[in-house]
């Protein structure tokens, strides 16, 4: 790992996983005061090539005036990935599905060439073995207060992370999610969660689902998925659902963006 930019706060490294055999684009943002005592929250941005500069953005500006944004001055990691277009979202397939003995596709994908997927157990590894303990080596983190943020695909990956390894994150961050992927296969994880709930934390765990109103049948999926998981009524974990008003795949990130962060802090 090493840090190749360095300009006003922010930093970017090249990664390189054992897990994956993949090179990952490593972007930090670093506030500019003194950390507190119990050190700064932390937003991993999946997807980062695409959302980390709102991101920092979003913390950047609000946090100057926290008492009433309820944003506080936080590091902000973007985890993005290499190439074109076409190569980027075939790893995204790769990176943020969950391994499955078979697959059903969707009409839409049937003749598209989306490269190989399953590889989230891998990805997972590379975040929690490789990248989070650079990141607590390297800055002063609130380990209690870690969240994990991604969208459509990568929105699917941050359930996944729930289901599979609660304790991992604290903050829970999915945008227009990708419940649809392999015939709603996430639902059958999230009843899984569900039997082993004991094994939550004493401390409350949060997951924030958002979704803009024309997504279609995005919107009734991640409805489906907030009323089962109200109906499992976990202790433990608290539950939000958000649905924007008027916007669709491309446009809900921005709309939604500050509601999410904020999750962190109330």
């Amino acid at each position: 790992m090493t840090t190749q930019v360095e300009l006003e706060h922010t930093e970017s490294w090249k990664l390189e996983s054992q897990y994956t055999g993949y090179t990952y684009d490593i972007k930090v943002s670093l506030p500019r005061e003194a950390a507190p005592e119990k050190g700064f929250p932390v937003y991993y941005m999946l997807d980062g090539n695409s959302y980390f500069q709102l991101g920092r953005d979003v913390v950047k500006l609000q946090s100057r005036n926290a008492p009433k944004t309820f944003i506080a001055p936080a590091i902000v990691i973007g985890i993005g990935h290499y190439g074109s277009d076409e190569e980027v979202s075939k790893r995204r397939f790769y990176d943020f599905t969950p391994p499955a003995k078979q697959y059903v596709y969707p009409d839409r994908l049937k003749n598209a060439d989306i490269g190989p997927h399953g590889g989230a157990e891998k990805f997972l590894a590379f975040l929690e073995l490789e990248l989070m303990p650079a990141i607590i080596k390297k800055y002063n983190v609130d380990q209690y207060k870690q969240a994990l943020f991604g969208h459509s695909l990568s929105g699917l990956f941050v359930l996944w992370t729930l289901f599979t390894r609660t304790k991992l994150f604290q903050y829970y961050l999915a945008s227009s999610p990708s419940i649809w992927w392999n015939d709603h296969e996430i639902l059958t994880y999230a009843e899984q969660f569900y039997h082993k709930g004991q094994e939550l934390t004493a401390d409350k765990q949060k997951l924030l689902i958002t979704v803009g109103s024309e997504e279609s049948f995005m919107v009734d999926d991640a409805a489906i998925l907030f009323s089962k998981l109200n109906e499992y009524a976990l202790p433990n974990l608290e539950v939000k659902h958000y649905v924007a008003p008027n916007e669709n795949h491309a446009s809900v990130v921005p709309t939604i963006m500050s509601r999410a962060f904020r999750v962190l802090n109330c």
